[in-house]
């Protein structure tokens, strides 16, 4: 059956997009996962990808054109397949002629179709959907609800704040009303276009629209794993059939178990190394807030007993799987299954770097890490070696001129990886002030998606954590990715004479569809002459 493709949400603020390339043609047979477009936003350019299989039959919105969100973009079915009907009652830019819905394998469509499962919507009513806050989010997952059913809403308010796969997120509203229903609960989790909330005028029927939301009729949320968990901090707890642990809180919850907490409380709460299932909360229902989790002391548990668990007994724990860690498992999964990895092996010598390093901090207020200057030095060195800043797609392979380095960074649950544009053309200060305030924000996610698009080539170090070399996972589509390894002094040959030096492991990660073994080879000659004589930099 015929699946309408509407103009996604990429960005929280976006309301209209501009096709700016169509990387299919009607014909063309489409796998889930292929990337259908590039999407101008009102922040960027993003790929946007197929979540359905088939033929490409209808194109609504042609290159350079504009079209608002939730319009047609595309039909996508069975090859030869009849769409006269649905384009029949489609305007060209995708507008609704009715506020009817058909009921097509939990696609919502505003359109007055013949079909035998019609769903009325009350005049001023709307459906709010889980919003694609990123390229790669798939799904979301409620972490607090700002306003509560009965509430009343202005355009601009915050709803909620939705975790996707890199961070969390402020979702506001774009209409006004009365909050009539509720679709996701806090913590849970939907796909997305999933029924998030409905909004209407105070006081409209919307039960009918409800059943038929839990009935499957605007989509429907994640599958919940059949298993009875208690909620702690950064983990969760799952018993077997038989009882294995039993747990006594003071704890208002919801019906669910699952522990009412704000998400500056779970996190100051995670800082501090207190388990939320000791507080108890003040706020409404009682949520447990910022002040209870600043004010605990374990006297605040009173008699309650500790978790108990037999002797002899099997007991495990489940952490479950964030949005973040999902999409590293995809992403990095299909990367290394996919792209024909070959690794490049040098030993730098850093004590020009080392005095270099030393000097340039002497100036009052700089001050620049060895990761600055690797990440300067790979920047050059890429404006001389195109081919290795170059990405791979299926039909072509993309040569890019601007250097956008993105540098991975470790969080609580994965990793993030923000990008500092034209990298090249910063100064050592530049890069280490960027890089510094991209590490604290993603720790903190407050990363926005649009600071994590567009790399072209990709560093990862840690050198700080002892480690000496390692190899790193391509991050398609770029063709190649550097792992930097900590500076070690030892014993070196210089002159003949074996003295006491310092030195750096680096290992270059290459696809071989894009970069051959000597172009690989070249680009570190060239970032070894950087390296080893950082003053040319400067140059």
């Amino acid at each position: 059956m015929a699946q309408i493709i509407n103009m996604p949400r990429l960005s929280d603020t976006m309301e209209e997009g501009v096709v700016a390339k169509w990387l299919k043609k009607i014909g063309d047979t489409i796998i889930e996962g292929d990337i259908l477009a590039e999407i101008e936003t009102d922040k960027a350019t993003m790929e946007f990808e197929a979540f359905y299989e088939g033929t490409l039959l209808h194109i609504g919105v042609q290159e350079g054109e504009t079209a608002k969100v939730d319009t047609l973009l595309a039909i996508i079915g069975n090859k030869g397949e009849d769409i006269s009907e649905l384009l029949s009652t489609k305007s060209p830019k995708g507008t609704s002629d009715s506020k009817e819905i058909e009921v097509n394998e939990g696609i919502s469509k505003k359109d007055e179709k013949k079909t035998t499962s019609n769903v009325n919507i009350p005049d001023g009513v709307e459906i709010i959907t889980m919003p694609r806050l990123s390229d790669t989010m798939e799904e979301g997952t409620v972490a607090t609800w700002l306003k509560k059913v009965g509430d009343n809403i202005s355009e601009g308010d915050i709803l909620a704040e939705i975790e996707t796969d890199k961070a969390t997120m402020e979702f506001e509203s774009f209409y006004e009303g009365t909050l009539l229903h509720i679709g996701v609960n806090e913590g849970e989790t939907a796909l997305v276009d999933s029924v998030l909330a409905i909004v209407g005028k105070k006081g409209t029927d919307v039960k009918a629209l409800i059943k038929a939301i839990k009935n499957g009729a605007f989509g429907k949320t994640t599958e919940k794993e059949e298993t009875k968990t208690i909620e702690h901090p950064k983990k969760e707890i799952t018993t077997k059939t038989e009882p294995v642990t039993t747990t006594i809180s003071q704890t208002t919850t919801s019906s669910g178990g699952r522990i009412l907490a704000s998400p500056l409380a779970k996190k100051i709460a995670n800082e501090k190394g207190i388990n939320l299932a000791q507080v108890k909360g003040s706020g409404e229902g009682g949520r447990i807030i910022k002040n209870d989790v600043e004010n605990f002391t374990p006297s605040q548990m009173g008699n309650a007993a500790l978790p108990f668990v037999p002797s002899g007994q099997e007991s495990f724990e489940e952490i479950p799987n964030s949005q973040m860690r999902k999409v590293i498992a995809k992403r990095l999964g299909e990367s290394k299954f996919t792209a024909p990895h070959y690794y490049l092996n040098v030993e730098f010598n850093m004590d020009n770097a080392i005095a270099f390093r030393q000097q340039f901090n002497s100036i009052p207020d700089t001050k620049i890490s060895y990761n600055d200057i690797v990440v300067k030095a790979t920047a050059l060195a890429l404006k001389q070696h195109p081919a290795v800043n170059s990405q791979w797609f299926d039909d072509k392979i993309r040569i890019n001129h601007h250097v956008h380095i993105g540098v991975a960074v470790a969080v609580e649950d994965g990793l993030l990886v923000p990008v500092l544009q034209f990298a090249d053309e910063q100064s050592l200060q530049q890069i280490g002030a960027q890089v510094k305030d991209y590490a604290g924000k993603a720790r903190n996610k407050k990363l926005t998606p649009q600071e994590m698009e567009g790399s072209t080539f990709t560093i990862s170090n840690l050198g700080m954590f002892g480690i000496t070399d390692f190899t790193s996972i391509i991050n398609q589509p770029n063709s190649a990715i550097l792992s930097v390894g900590a500076i070690v002094q030892k014993p070196v040959v210089k002159d003949g004479q074996i003295v006491a030096g310092n030195t750096m492991k680096l290992t270059l990660a290459c696809d071989h569809r894009t970069v051959d073994g000597a172009t690989g080879a070249q680009f570190l000659l060239t970032l070894k002459g950087y390296i080893e004589n950082p003053v040319t930099m400067l140059v």
